[in-house]
């Protein structure tokens, strides 16, 4: 299998923290963010993996990416074209038609993509998305029909399931996101409504890295688990 890298993050909310990388490039324990998503590539058999960047970053990602494992092959967007728009124009650099990975370039998780990959074979459908128990930075407050407050869960987990921007998809369904904009808008939800699009659930870790904060919990969580630095 194959895998698009998006990565046309321009790291914007990071600010100085970002040191004028693109948001992929950003260093976390001393490595680029994409690094550590390139090893579970690898480890799973990727060996050819397309970066979609912005238009005049292609030297930069080549230069940071290629020592690391897969081939890179990188691809500029010509004029911003969003996640789905993006992963269609990248998609033109293929070599295989089948199903292959397709990950946001901007987080850290630590699904197990083998197992992603079987159990998309298994379904037999259009696509797998990876999902997570949706975040939640407050306490909940149980509260009866008169208003009455019957307690506090200030650890709570919501029945609800968020997109976590991993996904194994077949050829047919790159070839159905939009040109422009994102997919997750439009082709999702048409697969979903055709019954063709499958949920693999995920309860480990997933950091997504959009803010100096959010840079800050990525790298402590890695610094402490060095079994990411391998």
């Amino acid at each position: 299998m194959e895998a698009i890298l998006l990565a046309g993050g321009r790291a914007e909310r990071l600010g100085d923290a970002a040191g004028g990388r693109p948001k992929a490039l950003v260093e976390i324990a001393g490595r680029p963010l994409a690094a550590y998503q390139l090893a579970q590539l690898a480890a799973a058999g990727v060996t050819r993996v397309i970066v979609s960047c912005a238009a005049g970053q292609e030297e930069v990602f080549q230069r940071a990416l290629h020592a690391l494992g897969p081939e890179i092959v990188v691809v500029g967007e010509p004029e911003p074209l969003g996640r789905g728009g993006g992963a269609r124009f990248a998609a033109r650099a293929r070599e295989e038609t089948g199903a292959l990975y397709v990950l946001n370039g901007d987080e850290l998780i630590d699904v197990d993509l083998a197992a992603l990959a079987e159990a998309h074979h298994g379904h037999g459908g259009a696509g797998t998305i990876v999902v997570a128990p949706l975040p939640v930075n407050f306490g909940v407050v149980d509260v009866d029909g008169e208003d009455r407050v019957l307690g506090f869960d200030e650890s709570p987990e919501l029945p609800y399931w968020a997109n976590a921007g991993v996904y194994v998809l077949e050829g047919e369904t790159i070839e159905r996101f939009p040109a422009k904009g994102d997919h997750e808008r439009t082709t999702f939800p048409e697969l979903a409504v055709e019954g063709r699009l499958f949920a693999y659930r995920h309860a480990g870790v997933w950091l997504t890295v959009n803010t100096p904060k959010d840079l800050r919990v990525a790298d402590d969580h890695v610094r402490a688990n060095p079994d990411w630095l391998r």
